[in-house]
């Protein structure tokens, strides 16, 4: 297929158009005169402490002509380890993104036991919809008020789960990109109400090391129909490598596992990962600069005028009206903010949260602004 011929397949009407995601765009910085290191991202939601050092640990020794464990066999007994979980109950993948595309494969290529449908509480992470809609199941929209602090109608919510009987449900809890953060006996009453329609709950829980007060769902995958995804991308900073994992019963992990392709976790990202597990204090010390950069922020921006939504994640979702006009401006000045359009928010901007001295940076940047 040629390289025109390609383009008209991917724009064509009839096919689903890819999410939309925050991190710097190379060719927008170059068509502005910027270069990648001079730029402050402050559009994507990572640990703000970067890598550990620990990462590289022996990622040398790595043999490269050698193919990677498909099983990610040590991985796993990693993850075990770190979570007091049978590593049947486990399944790693390229980035939690990855796990969500075999979700919508496993459960959605045969019609003769699962409903088309898929549900998705929102405004909330694009990719649950274009796995979706690649599959080309109806979807069920299960939005919040628009208006903080963003809460969810749950009797209307479980009366159309009850009524549509979808095959997978989504939540990301902290939510990406209100923050809102649902407690136990939410997750616990929606997961009973999805599995009592024969559906499956997903938990997107890339950002729960980053809560301050966080309660442990691990135990509802053992009780309950419900599959919790982890992120190891956002709690260790290793974004340029991809790495996440899925906690569920044998039976769901082995019905997903199938549509995996062999050596989808690379030798580097599984050393990367056992690496980092072994650090004990490093998502603590995370969790208390996320907490005092959140402070500062929260206090400078509300003296600003801006609205702040209180947020339970590593970034704060900031009504500034027209957010693309704002992203454009904050852009030229070398700063790249979230534009929260795509989630049906056009007034609001994400930001996330970064070391100190770049959060006063964004800070002074927008009073100058202000200003203008």
């Amino acid at each position: 297929m040629s390289e025109s011929s390609y383009k008209e397949f991917r724009l064509s009407k009839n096919n689903p158009i890819r999410p939309i995601h925050g991190s710097i765009k190379l060719s927008e910085l170059r068509a502005l005169g910027l270069a990648y290191e001079d730029v402050l991202d402050f559009s994507t939601n990572i640990n703000p402490l970067g890598s550990p050092e620990s990462v590289f640990d022996g990622v040398e020794d790595i043999d490269l002509s050698k193919y990677p464990d498909p099983e990610c066999l040590h991985l796993h007994e990693m993850i075990s380890k770190h979570l007091d979980i049978d590593t049947s109950f486990i399944l790693a993948g390229n980035g939690s993104t990855e796990i969500i595309h075999l979700f919508t494969r496993a459960y959605f290529e045969s019609i003769s036991e699962n409903s088309r449908t898929c549900a998705i509480f929102g405004p909330t992470y694009g990719e649950y919809r274009g796995a979706s809609e690649l599959m080309g199941v109806s979807i069920l929209n299960l939005t919040a008020n628009l208006i903080p602090p963003f809460d969810w109608d749950w009797s209307e919510a479980y009366s159309l789960i009850a009524k549509h009987k979808p095959a997978l449900v989504f939540l990301c809890n902290p939510n990406n990109p209100t923050g809102v953060y649902l407690d136990e006996s939410h997750i616990s009453n929606l997961a009973s109400v999805v599995s009592e329609n024969n559906g499956l709950l997903i938990v997107d829980e890339a950002y729960i090391n980053f809560v301050e007060d966080r309660w442990d769902a691990i135990h509802l995958v053992r009780d309950k129909n419900i599959a919790l995804l982890r992120s190891m991308t956002k709690d260790y900073s290793l974004t340029g490598i991809r790495l996440g994992y899925v906690l569920a019963t044998p039976d769901i992990i082995e019905k997903i596992s199938i549509y995996q392709p062999d050596w989808s976790v690379n030798s580097i990202a599984q050393q990367a990962g056992i690496n980092v597990l072994q650090n004990k204090n490093y998502l603590q010390h995370a969790r208390d600069v996320v907490k005092k950069n959140k402070a500062y922020l929260t206090s400078e921006l509300t003296s600003l005028n801006f609205q702040v939504h209180v947020s339970q994640a590593n970034f704060l979702l900031l009504r500034t009206g027209n957010a693309g006009s704002w992203r454009n401006r904050l852009l030229q000045k070398g700063i790249v903010v979230r534009d929260c359009t795509s989630f049906g928010l056009p007034d609001y901007i994400r930001i996330g949260i970064r070391p100190f001295s770049e959060c006063r940076q964004l800070v002074n940047t927008m009073m100058e602004l202000v200003e203008v």
